[in-house]
């Protein structure tokens, strides 16, 4: 027996200068969710490797072309139904893959008909006053730079595996 589930695999950048972190807010255009600021970046399309995956998702979130530095590490996260915003029945098991990279050419741009609809850069110093995704929070922590964001009061529960009977 199989345990019957969407996921997601996907790429993003943590990309910081001058003590700014660039962000873009996620606006799924729902009428019962304002969106949040998370990291640039998004789903590998097929065939597609992880880290171009990245490289194409920020410059079309941000306008910028960048090149990558290190990958971080690998953040996964599960939901249950009640947890997506699409209403399906199904759990999802989103696994993003995150990058450090710096910008190298290009002008801040704001994506047009995509899932963003604005791009900034945000002072580390300001993040605590921004409606964020925790894939942001995350990725400073990787970097070392977790002082810049809350701390959790507890870690996540571990997910509980289950043997799965074939």
């Amino acid at each position: 027996m199989s345990l019957a589930f969407d996921s997601r695999v996907g790429a993003y950048a943590l990309i910081v200068h001058d003590q700014q972190v660039l962000l873009t807010h996620w606006n799924p255009r729902r009428a019962d969710f304002d969106g949040a600021w998370t990291l640039p970046g998004g789903g590998m399309e097929p065939g597609e490797q992880p880290e171009t995956t990245m490289l194409r998702e920020v410059l079309e979130e941000t306008g910028y072309t960048v090149a990558t530095d290190t990958m971080l590490g690998v953040h996964s996260r599960w939901m249950s139904p009640e947890q997506r915003l699409d209403g399906n029945p199904r759990e999802y098991h989103a696994c993003r893959v995150l990058y450090t990279a710096h910008v190298v050419d290009g002008e801040l741009t704001v994506e047009e008909d995509g899932s963003s609809d604005d791009t900034r850069w945000v002072p580390l110093v300001e993040l605590d006053e921004l409606d964020r995704l925790d894939l942001v929070d995350q990725a400073l922590r990787l970097a070392g730079l977790g002082t810049w964001v809350d701390q959790p009061e507890e870690q996540p529960s571990p997910v509980v595996e289950q043997d799965i009977e074939e």
